[in-house]
């Protein structure tokens, strides 16, 4: 700016290049802010499905009789894990995830839902049973 109070189209020019850059830094911040929130969204839901898995597999392991209460959290929002033959699956906001379980002999199929209480057992026929 002179001493008459007009600008400079070199002045303009800066500027304007300042503020798109400034304009991009800002998106391209937005979006790794973004996926950081995805990754631990995701991340949050496998362990839940992992934690799941150990207390079939521990309860496998032992001997008939043998059983375990857990209760799954419900500070993560709803989800909904189905128990099969030898896999669990987690359904949340519209994503999915699966886990498999090798070895095991689960009667029947289960749905478990954020923030009950399940007992997994170890029953006579050596079949698992989630109640």
């Amino acid at each position: 700016m002179d001493n008459k109070g007009l600008i400079s189209v070199e002045y303009i020019f800066s500027l304007f290049i300042v503020i798109i850059i400034a304009s991009g830094m800002l998106f391209y911040s937005e979006s790794i802010i973004n996926s950081s929130f995805n990754i631990e969204d995701g991340i949050s839901h496998r362990l839940i499905l992992d934690y799941v898995g150990g207390q079939i597999s521990q309860v496998n392991s032992n001997g008939v009789g043998y059983s375990k209460h857990i209760k799954l959290p419900s500070d993560k929002g709803y989800f909904e894990i189905t128990v099969e033959k030898s896999k669990l699956t987690i359904e949340y906001d519209g994503k999915k995830g699966e886990s498999m379980l090798p070895l095991l002999n689960i009667d029947g199929r289960y749905k478990l839902i954020s923030g009950r209480s399940y007992c997994i057992t170890k029953a006579d026929d050596r079949k698992i049973v989630i109640t």
